[in-house]
């Protein structure tokens, strides 16, 4: 038999990392091309030939997903594997229906086949949507091992929008380093959180490269899953992150409820704001798909600068962009503190939309009267600066891991919000994590 031509569908991650560790050397597969979905702006570039290696000369094209039954047809595709993440199992098979109707397979490639083995412990944090909690656990985690004397080094999963080949390994360990790597307001909301509280950071394209390099200076690796997608190497310890304030969810969208079945400790983040019912709708599931799985129970307590820039204020207020966008959450931490510290009202920001942010909101209309804090790149910053400072609002409350003033001009008071986890049960992280 002849190569079987391939089409992998992806968002500038977990597809690039499939392609390294399963398809790049194999001689029975010819990778016809990537397809881009979720992230704005990362179709109509390759895959250089300076990481795709020798069977690929030439790099791949990356095209849109919109395109794919004409990509199926022009180039006579034989498989298409499946390759991002936070999707709803409906619409995961509603893609497969699309490209069995067009003569093709469909495949989901397995954790086995894509997982890489570390030679020091790997402690995983995953979750099952975007938006659970999975930061605030993280940095928990690291805290728990520093305690322990532990050197640990955190690898983020993959958000490789720029230059793929300067993207190819990158560590930070400064915040000049954010700049140096020209990151997105998307990375700066996973990294900056970890460098300053002392930690190194690595992330980019080839997972096995970045492996290499970390195990070079860490007692332990942290695994710092995004998107909800499954851990790039083997974990030792695999902690997931549940949301009762979206029940229901851990069991119905993909890879997250692989996850869910994978773990060997789940946390039930937000106990705090969910109401009793939905946080057992979550037990419940957890307990049927994986009954050997510990339960952790926690909140994500907020904390602010200051409440008099909130109370009795007009608000505009800012969340985490994935969070709001393919993440579907109607609300976080910055609609939290407004509610708490007593806001008059949240001001609507759609009247004020600048550029992209247009068009984020006629993908994303669910987002509401919320701002998704979108930066993937020059522009999109531009764009939400100019909305934030032409909203008609007394204050702007920020609700993102990272403070935006660093990185655009804010005209109005402002005041951030910051969260943390908090283990409120019997069992803790500690437990996880005692024989690390």
């Amino acid at each position: 038999m002849g190569r079987s031509n391939v089409l992998i569908m992806g968002a500038a991650g977990r597809d690039f990392h499939n392609f390294n560790t399963y398809f790049r050397n194999k001689n029975n597969y010819q990778v016809i091309l990537f397809t881009a979905a979720q992230i704005p702006d990362i179709d109509d570039r390759k895959y250089p030939a300076e990481l795709a290696g020798s069977l690929y000369p030439n790099g791949i094209p990356i095209m849109s997903e919109d395109e794919l039954p004409d990509l199926i047809k022009k180039h006579n595709i034989d498989e298409v594997f499946f390759s991002y993440s936070d999707v709803h199992h409906e619409e995961v098979m509603h893609k497969a229906s699309l490209v069995n109707s067009m003569g093709a397979s469909f495949t989901l490639l397995g954790p086995k086949f894509s997982m890489l083995k570390s030679k020091v412990p790997v402690v995983a944090v995953c979750a099952v949507r975007t938006g659970c909690g999975k930061s605030q656990t993280t940095r928990r985690v690291v805290e728990i091992l520093k305690k322990k004397g532990k050197k640990v080094v955190v690898i983020r999963h993959p958000m490789p929008y720029g230059d793929l080949v300067k993207q190819s390994v990158q560590r930070f360990e400064t915040l000049e380093d954010l700049t140096k790597h020209q990151c997105t307001i998307e990375e700066m909301e996973e990294y900056e959180p970890h460098i300053v509280r002392g930690s190194v950071v690595y992330a980019g394209v080839d997972y096995g490269a970045i492996l290499e390099a970390a195990e070079k200076e860490a007692d332990v690796i942290l695994w710092d899953g995004g998107n909800n997608d499954v851990p790039f190497y083997k974990p030792d310890v695999h902690i997931v992150v549940t949301d009762p304030l979206r029940p229901g969810h851990e069991v119905t969208y993909y890879p997250g409820e692989t996850n869910l079945r994978m773990a060997d400790y789940v946390i039930i983040n937000k106990e705090v704001e969910a109401g009793f019912e939905d946080i057992e709708i979550v037990r419940q599931n957890i307990k049927m798909v994986n009954p050997s799985a510990v339960i952790i129970d926690a909140s994500s307590p907020i904390t602010i600068e200051n409440p008099e820039v909130i109370q009795g204020k007009k608000v505009l207020v800012v969340e985490d962009g994935p969070t709001l966008t393919h993440g579907e959450m109607t609300f976080g931490a910055g609609v939290v503190a407004a509610e708490r510290y007593g806001a008059e009202e949240i001001v609507d920001p759609r009247p004020y939309l600048k550029g992209k942010l247009v068009e984020t909101f006629d993908i994303y209309p669910e987002i509401g009267q919320l701002l998704p804090a979108m930066g993937y790149g020059n522009e999109q910053l531009k764009d939400l600066e100019a909305t934030i400072n032409a909203t008609e609002c007394d204050s702007v409350i920020i609700g993102t891991p990272i403070d935006l003033r660093r990185i655009i001009k804010i005209t109005k008071p402002s005041v951030r919000v910051f969260y943390d986890l908090q283990e409120i049960g019997k069992l803790t992280l500690d437990d996880a994590l005692k024989n690390i």
